[in-house]
């Protein structure tokens, strides 16, 4: 008869999940079940998700599973973690520490269509609920950043592929108080009232309207007459993808 041994001990998996989760903070995006495993030498994702589980469960790190890669590393508990340690595991954790307290907390808002111009469906601000958010480094943002003016949205959609924004990622973008922030050539999130539409597009001032390019040579630019009325939500200040945040 084979008996399996209990134990709320951290075991070496453990500990070298811990390791790289606090490690990949700095990438802005946490990694996930089947990065964990590679680099852990795990080959099973549910193996993967039992550590996790326990992990969770003892209070080490904090999931949320309505959003892909939801997990974080507790700065307090890898401070405990830390002194079970040698001295050069002992500085991976306290680095790993203090990329985890780096971390921001931004609330993701709901998706952004970026697609072709005719027809654009509404963006949905609601897809998302109120505690939904994103983690990255506060170190990847743009310098004098204020962090009460940031929201995230996901992109659907592959009209900026060519400025490396694809289907599924996530932009970061800083509220601006009026259209005149805005200049010409920069990555925006547009709302048009009289259409019901919401956009991802670069924005250019012209004679008598607005042209919204697309960033996809297959696809046109959306064309806006002054007279009609459009609001500038917010300009992109990163893009956060499966592998990396690159800021804008």
């Amino acid at each position: 008869m084979m008996m399996v041994r209990k134990s709320k001990g951290l075991s070496d998996r453990h500990i070298k999940i811990l390791n790289f989760l606090g490690e990949h903070q700095d990438k802005g995006y946490p990694p996930s079940i089947r990065e964990i495993g590679e680099e852990t030498g795990i080959s099973s994702t549910s193996v993967v998700n039992y550590y996790l589980e326990q992990l969770e469960k003892w209070g080490y790190i904090e999931r949320d599973r309505r959003i892909s890669r939801g997990v974080r590393v507790v700065p307090e508990r890898m401070d405990e973690v830390a002194h079970r340690l040698g001295n050069a595991a002992r500085a991976s954790v306290a680095q790993a520490v203090s990329m985890a307290a780096d971390l921001l907390k931004i609330p993701l808002a709901g998706r952004i269509v970026a697609s072709a111009p005719a027809p654009v469906p509404a963006s949905d601000f609601g897809y998302y609920d109120q505690e939904a958010s994103v983690e990255i480094a506060r170190s990847l943002l743009p310098a004098r950043t204020k962090m009460d003016e940031l929201f995230a949205l996901e992109v659907q959609g592959d009209s900026m592929i060519d400025a490396m924004v694809n289907d599924g990622d996530i932009v970061i973008m800083r509220r601006v108080e009026s259209n005149a922030e805005a200049k010409n050539g920069e990555m925006v999130a547009v709302w048009l009232p009289e259409r019901d539409e919401t956009t991802l597009k670069y924005f250019y001032k012209e004679t008598n309207r607005y042209r919204l390019q697309p960033a996809n040579p297959t696809m046109g630019p959306i064309y806006v007459d002054k007279r009609e009325k459009l609001e500038i939500r917010g300009k992109v200040v990163m893009v956060i993808r499966k592998v990396a945040a690159t800021a804008m």
